[in-house]
């Protein structure tokens, strides 16, 4: 878990603005991940290339079938992030994905898909920051987790 760790103590580590918020836009991610560790690789997991889900490309297409590309959409392009629910992140993720999440989070199917939404519309819109798909998806588990760990110690 040493990758994770280093995550984790950017987070820990960092400063917050003079308004007392985060630097760059990630005020939304820093609680849930203090809360729940495991949740930064699970999310890893989910939007890596290498991941079951088949990486953002694999994350979009099952948002368009479930109906919520539009929100989707709003994360990746500039602009205000649309809030999405617990029950739509199952309903984009399927119960099998969900559940499976939740098994490695060591909590429920619903409190996972809620965690989901709380920090997935912000980590995708960081993920994407020049409002577009990285044409190659974001990289495998590991480049994503350095990703990951140099935006939240920007932060």
């Amino acid at each position: 878990m040493g990758l994770l760790d280093t995550v984790l103590g950017s987070v820990l580590g960092g400063q917050p603005s003079a308004d007392g918020g985060q630097n760059n836009g990630l005020a939304g991610l820093v609680g849930p991940l203090l809360d729940n560790p495991h949740l930064l690789q699970a999310l890893a997991g989910v939007l890596a290339n290498d991941g079951p889900a088949g990486g953002i490309g694999g994350l979009i297409a099952s948002f368009l079938r479930a109906g919520l590309g539009e929100v989707i959409a709003s994360w990746i392009g500039a602009g205000q992030n649309q809030a999405i629910s617990g029950e739509q992140i199952g309903q984009a993720l399927g119960p099998e994905t969900i559940a499976d999440l939740a098994g490695k989070l060591g909590s429920s199917s619903s409190d996972t898909a809620q965690q989901l939404s709380q920090v997935l519309p912000d980590l995708i819109d960081q993920l994407t920051p020049a409002g577009q798909r990285p044409q190659n998806g974001l990289g495998n588990g590991g480049d994503l987790m350095r990703m990951l760990g140099r935006l939240l110690a920007g932060r």
